[in-house]
């Protein structure tokens, strides 16, 4: 009797480890949510951006770097007041790009074999303003809605903040003018695959810096 105890004990353990793990193969599977790196962020404190012969001034966050463009995507900036707000702990930047009303610019139109040629032409608001549209709506194909609302800021600033939602590849832009001599340009940007869950903290802080500039945003050349 006392040989075939240990055989009996082995063998009912064994048994009760392979009804329990059959038991857990009829559980229902749950998926357990997708984790991202936790994020410190900074304070947001600021600081002037004035640079001597500049048509405009703002404020912007400390940790950002004002970098002169030397290439705005695919064109050349047409003068030197076109910069980037550029944020190296998040990889990413804001792109300023300013235009003088009644000046002349460089821009594309379609010739009779249905190419794209350059050509110049006077900027007007109102030809400013359809292609401050056309480049934001160019983000439908990956966007789920594009909401644009007009704003007066406390410096009697005016202009259209465009908030993109979805995986675009950028999140917000704006423009404001005094639809008479300033026409500027705003876009945020990201340095990485455009990723609404992933990237969603990271847009909503650099946005409130965004609109921190937009606030404090005054024109030189009234």
């Amino acid at each position: 009797m006392l040989t075939n105890f240990p055989k009996t004990i082995s063998g009912l353990f064994i048994i009760m480890i392979l009804a329990a793990v059959m038991v857990s193969c009829n559980e229902p599977y749950t998926t357990k949510p997708k984790g991202y790196f936790k994020i410190e962020f900074p304070e947001h404190k600021y600081q002037s951006f004035s640079k001597p012969g500049f048509p405009y001034r703002f404020e912007y966050p400390v940790y950002a770097n004002i970098v002169q463009d030397s290439t705005f995507f695919e064109d050349q900036p047409e003068n030197p007041y076109w910069i980037n707000v550029d944020f190296p702990r998040f990889h990413g930047k804001i792109y300023i790009s300013y235009v003088q009303i009644g000046g002349r610019s460089r821009f594309k139109v379609k010739n009779a074999k249905g190419q794209y040629v350059d050509s110049t032409g006077v900027n007007t608001f109102e030809r400013l303003l359809g292609s401050s549209y056309s480049l934001t709506y160019k983000h439908t194909v990956k966007a789920t809605a594009i909401d644009d609302s007009l704003f007066t800021t406390p410096n009697g600033v005016r202009g259209i903040y465009f908030k993109i939602r979805g995986n675009a590849a950028t999140s917000s832009q704006f423009l404001v003018s005094d639809s008479v001599k300033n026409f500027l340009r705003g876009a945020i940007y990201f340095d990485a695959a455009p990723n609404e869950d992933s990237l969603g903290i990271v847009s909503r802080f650099v946005q409130q810096d965004m609109k921190h500039m937009i606030n404090t945003l005054t024109w030189k050349n009234k």
